[in-house]
């Protein structure tokens, strides 16, 4: 059934929406490619360049490994699982589907129960319906799919009014009704949301592999979006789809998964009706340093995963079997808003349960999955090494850097894309931009969430729950939350920093410009041994420093002396582009306690003139150079000014 304004996931986008997402490919490809400098890819922007490629090396990597394991298992593993599966077909003796349905239109709840009382008829095995809804509505729309359907003979119908509070309380209620029944041994549960229609031959292509896979806990299978919403959102869930996809695929080589949708799951009902799985999915909580003990409000399908994990069940995605979402942003009219509200609940479901999970080690459910669920924490903060890296060089060192880092992004996400879209069957130019943003956004809402993942909202109940009911302690635990994202965003940046060279612990120079009295005395003081030493260090830091500076520049350098030799030379031819024109001395004045000197070797003095000038080759003092009388350098590509300084030629250095 198809909804009037609906397209399923599989439709393409409309001609404007590809045509304006090509043309601005294009146009921003052009600009980056015209506009970028030659000097991007100098000798200076090797940290640059370091920093975006290992990062960026060591996250596709990881991701590839995920796109070779997912083929692997969709084109050899799988198609063996469902022949296995096929060859000794069976069905339960009892079902049972739970369908948590609130303030879902009429509209939509008749296409949901209508498919579902249609498909468990044509299974045919004795269902009871549990309908978990929130008004009289629901029951309306319910009895007429009924009746749409005569009144199949081996469905019933059970009613169950939800209180507002989530639906962990309808499910336990459910389970604890299944489980006063005396279900059989072999019989299965569904559990799904009364906003997904079940595609025909779901039931018996999805619950056929209980019986072929004694070990197999529960299954889950794939999705697909019947989207209320214009182009960007319906490409916005598709390509969400995509890759839940290709994970899926991947773990579920390890007959592991990273979380049992609740749109559809189905579970063994033996394990489903145990006491402590239902405690679970009724009152989970976490107990926090920080946040103290508090329930969790959302994410039932995290805590019956996290079940059947610690207990050492295996789990199976079902790739070839798919169910349709009805999906709508909470405020269509507000794409960002409304997508930062759906991953910042999504995300908070995750980091809620991951810890406990990694806590388990990777014996319960293979290392490769136990490492999956570590990455989840460290890939929120490695997507944010490449654009903070763009943006300080951009600031620090030539803005010109920022080009580079926007075509590595359109290269790297053009081909991911690509990826998802060969295994999708599908493709859409806004992916490219789509991916970015769900990589970035994602990676900050989840750093942020981890600060705060005691904060919880449900959108549709408009409900809340986790912080302290007094309002000065929730006050205090939200200052605590900043204070903390803030270090650790701090730390990151602090690190980004060192990484780059763009801050870089303080030589003597740097303790010279603050003013350190005593080292100004010791170089006073230094011996011609200590000159070649010194010389190497204050020759790298100003060659550093003249070829930072803007075109045609000066380079102003504090009281005190300063040694230099050679190694200033070779550093400053190394440069491509030189922009200093000068440097700039305090001035030279006899009765002034201090002033600018260099020392320089003989090999640097014979590049030093005044006019027809040169320094003698002594250790007195050999030249004043002035406003009025002024200094040059002599380099290979350009002369350089010394004004207000003094020179000092150091005879013997070694």
């Amino acid at each position: 059934m198809k909804r009037e304004g609906k397209r399923t996931s599989f439709d393409t986008s409309s001609r404007l929406t590809e045509w304006g997402a090509l043309l601005l490919g294009i146009a921003l490809l052009t600009l980056l490619i015209v506009e970028l400098p030659n000097e991007v890819f100098s000798p200076a922007s090797k940290s640059f360049f370091f920093a975006i490629g290992a990062i960026g090396l060591w996250r596709y990597s990881w991701w590839f490994i995920h796109v070779l394991r997912s083929l692997w298992y969709n084109r050899h593993v799988f198609p063996k699982l469902r022949a296995a599966a096929e060859a000794n077909p069976a069905k339960p003796d009892a079902l049972y589907v739970l369908c948590t349905s609130y303030r879902i239109d009429p509209q939509t709840s008749f296409a949901v129960f209508d498919a579902l009382i249609k498909e468990t008829r044509r299974y045919g095995v004795p269902t009871t319906i549990f309908a978990a809804i929130s008004d009289r509505s629901d029951v309306d729309a319910i009895e007429y799919a009924l009746e749409e359907n005569a009144w199949p003979g081996n469905v019933e119908i059970r009613y169950m009014f939800q209180k507002g509070d989530g639906k962990r309380s309808a499910m336990a209620e459910v389970l604890r009704a299944i489980s006063r029944s005396l279900p059989p041994a072999n019989a299965l549960l569904v559990s799904m949301d009364g906003d997904i229609r079940l595609e025909p031959g779901t039931l018996e292509r999805s619950l056929i592999f209980f019986h072929s896979q004694q070990d197999l806990g529960a299954l889950t299978t794939n999705n697909q979006a019947i989207v209320n919403g214009g182009d960007i959102t319906r490409e916005w869930y598709d390509l969400r789809y995509a890759q839940r996809h290709l994970m899926m695929s991947s773990i579920s080589l390890s007959k592991r998964l990273l979380v049992l949708t609740g749109r559809y799951s189905a579970f063994r009902v033996d394990l489903a009706i145990r006491a402590d799985f239902i405690d679970l999915v009724e009152n989970d909580h976490v107990e926090h340093w920080r946040f103290g003990n508090f329930k969790f409000l959302s994410g039932d399908d995290k805590s019956t995963w996290y079940w059947l994990l610690k207990n050492g069940w295996k789990m199976q995605y079902i790739p070839d079997v798919f169910v349709s979402g009805f999906e709508e942003l909470p405020d269509p009219d507000r794409f960002f808003a409304s997508t930062t509200d759906l991953m910042k609940r999504w995300f908070g479901n995750m980091l809620r349960t991951s810890d406990r999970a990694i806590a388990l080690g990777p014996k319960p459910m293979g290392l490769f999955t136990w490492w999956c669920l570590i990455d989840q924490r460290l890939s929120m903060w490695t997507t944010l090494i490449g654009p903070t890296v763009a943006i300080l060089m951009s600031l620090f060192v030539r803005p010109s850097f920022i080009f580079a880092y926007l075509l590595w992004i359109l290269f790297t996400r053009t081909i991911a894309s690509l990826v998802l879209a060969w295994q999708r069957g599908r493709f859409s130019l806004t992916w490219i931009f789509l991916l970015y943003y769900n990589q970035i956004s994602g990676a900050l809402l989840k750093t942020y969430v981890s600060f705060r993942f005691n904060r919880q909202k449900w959108s549709r109940q408009g409900i809340s729950a986790g912080e302290p009911q007094d309002i000065k302690a929730a006050r205090r635990q939200r200052r605590m939350g900043h204070i903390l994202h803030g270090f650790h965003a701090g730390l990151l940046v602090f690190l980004l920093l060192l990484a780059t060279h763009i801050l870089k612990p303080l030589d003597q120079v740097s303790l010279a410009i603050l003013g350190d009295q005593g080292m100004q005395s010791l170089r006073a003081s230094a011996t011609p041994a200590d000159f070649a030493s010194a010389a190497r260090r204050d020759s790298r830091w100003l060659a550093a420093t003249m070829r930072d500076v803007p075109q045609d520049g000066g380079v102003h350098l504090p009281a005190g002396r300063f040694q230099i030799n050679e190694q200033l030379l070779d550093s400053l031819n190394e440069i491509e582009r030189l922009h200093a024109a000068a440097l700039i001395g305090t001035g030279i004045d006899e009765t002034a306690p201090q002033h600018t000197t260099l020392l320089v070797s003989p090999t640097v003095a014979s590049r030093i003139h005044r006019g027809t000038s040169q320094p003698d080759s002594a250790d007195a003092l050999s030249m004043n150079c002035t406003v009025d009388s002024r200094c040059t350098l002599t380099l290979g590509q350009r002369d350089i000014s010394l004004i207000d300084l003094r020179i000092e030629v150091i005879s013997n250095p070694s």
